[in-house]
Protein backbone atom coordinates (compact mmCIF):
# COMPACT_ATOMS: atom_id res chain seq x y z
CA UNK A 1 0.00 0.00 0.00
CA UNK A 2 1.08 3.60 -0.40
CA UNK A 3 0.68 6.49 2.04
CA UNK A 4 -1.34 9.30 0.50
CA UNK A 5 -0.49 12.45 2.46
CA UNK A 6 -3.30 14.40 0.80
CA UNK A 7 -5.88 11.88 2.00
CA UNK A 8 -4.04 11.11 5.25
CA UNK A 9 -4.09 7.32 4.93
CA UNK A 10 -2.90 4.13 3.29
CA UNK A 11 -4.40 3.11 -0.05
CA UNK A 12 -3.70 0.85 -2.99
CA UNK A 13 -1.75 2.49 -5.81
CA UNK A 14 -3.97 3.65 -8.63
CA UNK A 15 -4.94 6.41 -10.98
CA UNK A 16 -6.54 7.32 -14.26
CA UNK A 17 -6.01 5.47 -17.52
CA UNK A 18 -3.98 7.34 -20.09
CA UNK A 19 -5.32 7.43 -23.64
CA UNK A 20 -5.16 3.98 -25.22
CA UNK A 21 -4.20 2.27 -21.94
CA UNK A 22 -6.00 -0.82 -20.59
CA UNK A 23 -6.88 -1.10 -16.89
CA UNK A 24 -4.08 -3.68 -16.57
CA UNK A 25 -1.51 -1.36 -18.14
CA UNK A 26 -2.68 1.48 -15.91
CA UNK A 27 -2.32 -0.66 -12.78
CA UNK A 28 1.22 -1.74 -13.69
CA UNK A 29 2.27 1.85 -14.48
CA UNK A 30 0.62 3.43 -11.45
CA UNK A 31 1.96 0.77 -9.07
CA UNK A 32 5.50 1.40 -10.34
CA UNK A 33 5.16 5.20 -10.24
CA UNK A 34 3.66 5.31 -6.75
CA UNK A 35 5.47 2.42 -5.00
CA UNK A 36 8.46 1.44 -7.13
CA UNK A 37 7.33 -2.19 -7.35
CA UNK A 38 6.70 -4.32 -10.40
CA UNK A 39 3.47 -6.34 -10.38
CA UNK A 40 2.10 -9.23 -12.40
CA UNK A 41 -1.64 -8.91 -12.96
CA UNK A 42 -3.62 -12.11 -12.37
CA UNK A 43 -7.20 -10.80 -12.72
CA UNK A 44 -9.19 -7.58 -13.18
CA UNK A 45 -12.51 -6.73 -11.58
CA UNK A 46 -14.78 -3.93 -12.80
CA UNK A 47 -16.47 -2.26 -9.81
CA UNK A 48 -18.45 0.12 -12.01
CA UNK A 49 -16.71 3.29 -10.83
CA UNK A 50 -13.20 1.80 -11.20
CA UNK A 51 -11.27 -1.35 -12.00
CA UNK A 52 -9.24 -3.25 -9.41
CA UNK A 53 -6.57 -5.83 -10.06
CA UNK A 54 -5.39 -8.94 -8.25
CA UNK A 55 -1.65 -9.05 -8.71
CA UNK A 56 1.53 -10.70 -7.52
CA UNK A 57 4.19 -8.37 -6.15
CA UNK A 58 7.50 -8.44 -7.94
CA UNK A 59 10.80 -6.66 -7.39
CA UNK A 60 11.22 -3.11 -6.17
CA UNK A 61 13.01 -1.54 -9.12
CA UNK A 62 11.88 2.09 -8.95
CA UNK A 63 13.77 4.55 -6.78
CA UNK A 64 11.99 7.86 -7.34
CA UNK A 65 8.52 6.93 -6.06
CA UNK A 66 5.65 9.36 -5.73
CA UNK A 67 4.62 7.96 -2.32
CA UNK A 68 6.00 5.95 0.59
CA UNK A 69 5.05 2.30 0.36
CA UNK A 70 4.77 -0.52 2.86
CA UNK A 71 3.78 -4.17 2.63
CA UNK A 72 1.02 -5.23 5.04
CA UNK A 73 -0.37 -8.70 5.80
CA UNK A 74 -3.57 -7.11 7.13
CA UNK A 75 -5.23 -3.78 6.42
CA UNK A 76 -3.68 -0.98 8.47
CA UNK A 77 -5.86 1.04 10.83
CA UNK A 78 -5.33 4.38 9.07
CA UNK A 79 -6.81 4.08 5.58
CA UNK A 80 -7.45 6.73 2.94
CA UNK A 81 -10.96 5.35 2.34
CA UNK A 82 -13.48 3.60 4.61
CA UNK A 83 -12.35 0.08 5.55
CA UNK A 84 -15.51 -1.53 4.16
CA UNK A 85 -14.48 -0.38 0.67
CA UNK A 86 -11.40 -2.63 0.93
CA UNK A 87 -12.76 -5.78 2.59
CA UNK A 88 -14.51 -7.48 -0.35
CA UNK A 89 -11.84 -6.45 -2.84
CA UNK A 90 -8.96 -7.66 -0.66
CA UNK A 91 -10.72 -11.00 -0.07
CA UNK A 92 -11.32 -11.39 -3.83
CA UNK A 93 -7.70 -10.51 -4.70
CA UNK A 94 -6.34 -12.94 -2.11
CA UNK A 95 -8.55 -15.73 -3.45
CA UNK A 96 -7.18 -15.11 -6.96
CA UNK A 97 -3.52 -14.71 -6.01
CA UNK A 98 -3.43 -17.50 -3.41
CA UNK A 99 -5.22 -20.11 -5.48
CA UNK A 100 -3.27 -23.26 -6.42
CA UNK A 101 -3.24 -22.10 -10.07
CA UNK A 102 -1.60 -18.80 -9.14
CA UNK A 103 1.93 -20.11 -8.81
CA UNK A 104 2.08 -18.64 -5.29
CA UNK A 105 2.24 -21.78 -3.15
CA UNK A 106 3.03 -19.82 -0.01
CA UNK A 107 -0.06 -17.68 -0.45
CA UNK A 108 1.70 -14.42 0.39
CA UNK A 109 1.18 -12.58 -2.90
CA UNK A 110 4.87 -12.59 -3.78
CA UNK A 111 6.33 -14.31 -6.77
CA UNK A 112 8.81 -17.09 -6.00
CA UNK A 113 12.17 -15.96 -7.33
CA UNK A 114 14.59 -18.39 -8.96
CA UNK A 115 17.71 -19.34 -6.99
Amino acid sequence: MVWNPRRGGWEMPGGHCEEGETPEETAVREFMEESGYEIEIRAVRDLGHCHVCAAVLGEKTGDACEMNSEIFTDLPEVLAFPKDEYLDTVAWARSVVCSPESGDPGGNGRRRMAD
